[in-house]
């Protein structure tokens, strides 16, 4: 059915009222369990990252459900590690290792491989939003800022792209990108990231935010296109039909993965890892 007949276009609309309720759902949700912190948000990281990793190995039909539940339980254990006070740098090394590892013996590893890389891609970015948020006020602050960036991000990417149009971004890896949304995209991170950053007392120049914020953007974008490559690689569509009018979870966090790990080391370099979140934000 053509977007251009009138079903179609019925069919759009209904489609956009679905995404954007759902969004709005998600998004309280997930800004009322920052805000609460401690073990709720911990837990949330968790349930976050298992359904991150349930979702990858899917795409490989072949993985069968003692491999899934085998690497399922080891996600757990690295979550476990974490809060008996294993650094969060040792894990995210370990992990990236693992990754690299995973990449290069993929042949040799078959389903092995493909689920050890999607552990680290699962294990990173939660890990990294767990240290990120800690218990104090700066916690609080500096995810607000990384939510705003890449969520700003994605919705004026989105919406500029289809005003504007223009020239692709990546046609082979995901058609419907343009470099006019990517722009936009960049331009609304940019002013959402200076706007929590203002509210929250930020320790960094104006100009520094307005960097960070750029740069997590961009990184964003690359995690979104990376995630759009992967689901063409493997002829799906959405990682899985979980959320109404998104798809997948993997779907709606993909710019977030990255971002958050580069978002956490960019944090340590300035302020410590044990407590990252206070090169951007005070206590």
């Amino acid at each position: 059915m053509s977007q251009n007949s009138p079903e179609g276009a019925k069919d759009a609309r209904r489609n956009m009222r679905l995404r954007i309720v759902s969004g709005i759902v998600l998004a309280v949700v997930v800004l009322a369990v920052t805000w609460i912190g401690g073990l709720i948000f911990y837990l949330f990281t968790l349930l976050l990252g298992l359904a991150i990793l349930n979702e990858w190995m899917a795409m490989r039909s072949s993985d069968d459900g003692r491999r899934k539940l085998l690497f399922l339980i080891a996600l757990i254990g690295v979550m476990v590690a974490l809060s008996i006070g294993v650094a969060a740098p040792v894990i995210l090394a370990v992990l990236a290792v693992l990754a690299v590892v995973a990449l290069i013996s993929g042949p040799a590893c078959g389903d092995n491989g493909w689920a050890g890389a999607g552990l680290a891609y699962a294990g990173m970015p939660i890990v990294a939003l767990a240290a990120t948020r800690g218990d104090d006020a700066a916690g609080l602050w500096a995810i607000l800022f990384l939510f705003a960036v890449v969520w700003a991000t994605d919705i004026l990417a989105y919406f500029v792209g289809r005003a504007i149009g223009g020239p692709k971004l990546a046609p082979s890896i995901s058609p419907g990108k343009t470099w006019s949304g990517a722009a936009g995209g960049a331009l609304g991170a940019v002013v959402a990231g200076g706007v929590v950053a203002w509210f929250g007392n930020t320790a960094l120049s104006l100009l520094a935010i307005c960097f960070l914020a750029f740069f997590l953007s961009v990184v964003s974008q690359l995690g979104d296109l990376f995630e759009s490559g992967l689901k063409r690689r493997h002829g799906v569509k959405d990682s899985s039909t979980l959320i109404p009018g998104h798809g997948g979870v993997m779907d709606r966090v993909d710019g977030l993965i990255v971002a958050a790990v580069l978002f956490y080391l960019v944090g340590g370099i300035l302020s410590g890892f044990d407590a990252p979140a206070t090169g951007f934000f005070s206590r």
